[in-house]
């Protein structure tokens, strides 16, 4: 399957920059909501999205909260240095690194580097207190930055809070603003660590979650730390060269029980929550003693695995409670392409996203040539497009085969 030729080109479509949305909706349940119902597209409003979701279904969603991860620095000379904190490298840990009280080590990108000459940068903390970035090594277009600060009585998620810029999405085309703090979270946001928001998500309210519970749709969450890497655009003409990019995931054993138990009726809220239901079947299915077992970019399509969805979670569960594991932590590299097989999700809850990139892959992956329907329908019916615009509820034909 990888070494086949999987031309990007293919899934490629006319995009507007007026068709992006650049702002959210006053109200963020009023977005219109696309229906893709065993082959069938309609529309409706995504306050409504209860009436159209399967009896029994179990919602599961994305609790990662994004953090102010961009920090400006300003030299003497006047010249503005930009640090964008992707992941953390000591302590690798998110919530280890966030609540630590000195220093800590991320990866990073840096804008404006050829100005960083000096080994450190320094911004004001307020009252005689600094954050100095040191440049440690660079590997490719990120760069190891050990960041350090006098004052113990501040964590680096405070020194984050105070001092970085949320990193709206770079196709915006605007800077960030107030609004945008709270726009550009979840609801449900909790757990800090992503650079970018699920942003599936976006569009749920309170008022919205609390009548699906009364209709009986269940719900649980996983956590997938968004990277920059999610709006990496695919560069090369056959996507199986492309490199994905890593994040990590974190997913209660309640939470692997109550997917277990709902196997047939699971409902991805955006691809990172398809990204990290998927991977636990992988991580069911190979052996691993490390601490962050990965799943790897091709994975999928190196084995047969002939473990069925509930007999790998069941191994999963069964490994975890032989290493008194409460929280699954991983990673998971995978790639979800046109010709992978499903195990655990059956419908999906997303935007529309970017042409020729790996979101619009998975997409055609789960309704195959249908996306171009879907797509096309959207751009006829003023949809709006990526972060902040419009959803979509996509249910794939009954006959076509989800799971084992």
């Amino acid at each position: 399957m990888e070494n086949e030729p999987l031309y990007i080109e293919a899934f490629n479509y006319p995009l507007e920059d007026e068709r992006i949305a650049k702002y959210p909706l006053p109200e963020r349940d009023h977005s219109k909501l696309l229906l893709y119902k065993q082959g069938q597209i309609s529309e409706d409003i995504f306050y409504n999205i209860g009436k159209h979701l399967p009896d029994k279904a179990l919602l599961v969603y994305n609790n990662t909260k994004v953090i102010q991860a961009r920090l400006i620095f300003h030299k003497p000379t006047g010249a503005r240095i930009e640090i964008f904190c992707l992941e953390p490298l000591d302590p690798h840990d998110y919530s280890l690194s966030l609540s630590s009280t000195n220093s800590c080590e991320w990866k990073c990108l840096v804008g404006n580097l050829k100005k960083w000459k000096d080994n450190h940068i320094s911004m004001p903390i307020g009252n005689n207190r600094m954050l100095i970035a040191e440049r440690l090594e660079s590997q490719g277009n990120t760069h190891r930055i050990r960041f350090s600060w006098n004052d113990e009585t501040l964590s680096f998620a405070e020194i984050l809070e105070q001092l970085g810029e949320l990193p709206i999405p770079p196709y915006l085309n605007r800077a960030t603003e107030e609004n945008d703090k709270r726009t550009y979270q979840t609801v449900y946001s909790k757990i800090k660590g992503s650079v970018a928001a699920p942003t599936a998500g976006l569009h749920f309210t309170d008022k919205v979650l609390d009548g699906l519970r009364k209709n009986g749709i269940s719900m649980t969450e996983v956590t997938l730390h968004v990277g920059a890497g999610t709006f990496q655009p695919v560069k090369v003409e056959d996507a199986n060269q492309h490199t994905m990019h890593t994040e990590t995931i974190a997913v209660e054993r309640k939470a692997i029980e109550e997917i277990r138990n709902h196997l047939g009726n699971i409902i991805a809220v955006g691809t990172t929550s398809v990204r990290t239901l998927e991977s636990l079947y992988f991580l069911g299915c190979i052996d691993w003693e490390e601490e962050l077992p990965t799943v790897s970019q091709f994975a999928p399509y190196l084995s047969t695995f002939t473990e069925t969805p509930d007999e790998a979670l069941d191994k999963l569960l069964d490994k975890m409670s032989k290493l008194h594991m409460e929280t699954l932590h991983a990673s998971t590299q995978i790639m979800i392409k046109p010709g992978y097989m499903f195990r655990i999700v059956d419908g999906m809850i997303t935007n529309f996203h970017q042409p020729k990139s790996t979101l619009l892959l998975l997409v055609s992956a789960f309704i195959g040539k249908d996306w171009e329907e879907v797509y096309q329908y959207a751009l006829n019916h003023g949809f709006r497009f990526l972060s902040y615009g419009d959803s979509s509820l996509l249910l794939p034909q009954a006959d076509k085969p989800l799971s084992k």
